[in-house]
């Protein structure tokens, strides 16, 4: 969800600050570039439980599979149910791992009168980067795709995806944004510059 009070989407940002990952784990790389943007957003997963809330949730679960072996010490039948419930337990460990590893993924968006920049940052570590001019960048929300509202930015030669992790409302809520960003970024008079070699996209 996009709040304006600090321009970060897609996440409770307490959980994100406490878990010392994700967006305030990375510093964008804005090479060249010594002057503020005039707008800046960062996107990363939601994140419905943070770590006492899995805790909790580990532990519930641990003592209602307890429950079943208990009467069933030393026969048969616990070591029937065993297997079983020992699977299941690691499981969503191993889901709540896999959860913690997506939950790094990070991107980061500026925009400055003369150049639109995208950092996106790897649960893996990798760092892709993207770059254009605003003037020619073109935003797009494919209304007939899948998933529903997939929104990519174009220019510079090159189409990437934005917020693939967000909610089709939040993406949609996000396209807007930066349109508007856009919009208020560029009306300062400025002379629209000539277009790139094979770029396609239109004026904002």
């Amino acid at each position: 969800m996009l709040d304006p009070r600090n321009d970060t989407a897609g996440g409770k940002p307490p959980a994100v600050r406490a878990s010392g990952q994700g967006v305030f784990a990375h510093t964008p790389d804005w090479a060249g570039r010594s002057d503020p943007p005039a707008y800046h957003v960062h996107l990363w997963p939601n994140r419905s439980l943070g770590r006492r809330g899995r805790r909790g949730v580990m532990t519930l679960l641990g003592v209602g599979l307890l429950i079943p072996l208990i009467p069933s010490l030393g026969t048969p039948v616990f070591w029937g149910l065993l297997p079983f419930e020992a699977a299941a337990f690691f499981a969503l460990w191993y889901s709540f791992r896999r959860n913690d590893a997506d939950a790094r993924l990070t991107e980061e968006l500026a925009l400055w009168p003369d150049e639109i920049r995208v950092e996106r940052c790897e649960p893996s570590g990798q760092v892709l980067r993207w770059r254009a001019d605003p003037y020619w960048v073109r935003i797009t929300v494919h209304s007939d795709s899948r998933p529903e509202k997939y929104l990519t930015l174009k220019g510079g030669g090159r189409e990437i995806e934005l917020g693939a992790f967000l909610s089709p409302g939040e993406r949609e809520a996000l396209a807007e944004e930066i349109e508007s960003a856009i919009r208020a970024t560029l009306t300062r008079g400025a002379v629209p510059p000539d277009e790139p070699a094979g770029s396609q996209g239109t004026p904002q």
